[in-house]
């Protein structure tokens, strides 16, 4: 039986990627900071298609080595070696650079990108004993392109690309799939916390985007994790970000600068 452990399993993206492997039949290892939402994420797939003893709830901060590493180890003593690591933690905090403070950078750095590399640390020399397993590092569209008021958060899931980018040549001689996926903006409970906080400059450019659900952004993922591919685009502007970045990027920016300044009452001054 597969086992999957899900970081940031508990709501969101996380959760709804639990749903489809609950729905498969795979053992679950849900991990996330509080207890009593993760029950509230037990209780909700269990009552699906799997059974209790299926799922299994670790409370954890994946930015704390000690704390990840101890939970995935206990889930992996109940359920065996885990088969597929998908690293959906993560936490973000809107706010023009000046503004936000350090304090805010160190916790989106340590959460988004050193959370990851933590899980992964956890299980990578198992998968290398084992000459198998796979890796899915949820990233962001904003690990493909700087947006106003994001430098943070774009700062950590940038580092993912590279990290993902160093790690697949490593581990492709093991029999390790190493994959990353760059979601736009996705339906969850976080997402509608982040429009709290998110500058009017994002929003002109941002707000004309409609979200993706959660489930939709799931699927994908999954249909990623299966194929072995190794980065996953959501809709066009992404893909030809993923794969023509350079090309592209020029005139998104004039876009945006058109969008920003527009929204702020000033003149675009253009952008290379």
């Amino acid at each position: 039986m597969t086992h999957v452990i899900i970081t940031g399993g508990s709501s969101g993206i996380g959760l709804a990627i639990a749903s489809i492997y609950a729905g498969r039949g795979a053992r679950l290892s849900l991990i996330a900071r509080s207890s009593e939402i993760l029950k509230r994420a037990q209780d909700e797939l269990t009552s699906k298609s799997t059974s209790a003893g299926d799922v299994r709830i670790e409370t954890a901060d994946v930015a704390k080595e000690d704390e990840i590493a101890a939970a995935i180890h206990r889930c992996e003593a109940e359920f065996g070696p885990c088969d597929i690591l998908v690293t959906s933690a993560g936490v973000v905090e809107p706010g023009r650079f000046e503004e936000l403070p350090s304090a805010a950078f160190q916790r989106q750095m340590e959460t988004n990108f050193s959370g990851t590399v933590h899980a992964v640390r956890a299980v990578y020399a198992g998968m290398k004993q084992r000459q198998r397993g796979k890796i899915m590092m949820i990233s962001s569209g904003a690990g493909l392109l700087g947006i106003y008021g994001y430098s943070a958060y774009c700062a950590s899931k940038f580092a993912l690309h590279g990290f993902a980018q160093a790690l697949r040549s490593e581990a492709r001689a093991h029999g390790i799939d190493v994959s990353i996926c760059f979601p736009p903006d996705t339906q969850t409970p976080q997402f509608q916390r982040e429009l709290a906080f998110r500058p009017p400059e994002a929003a002109a450019v941002m707000g004309t985007v409609r979200p993706w659900p959660a489930e939709a952004v799931a699927r994908k993922v999954v249909a990623g994790i299966e194929r072995g591919r190794f980065e996953v685009y959501f809709g066009l502007t992404l893909l030809l970000l993923g794969r023509f970045g350079p090309a592209v990027r020029p005139l998104l920016n004039w876009w945006f600068d058109r969008a920003i300044a527009r929204s702020s009452g000033g003149v675009s001054k253009g952008g290379r």
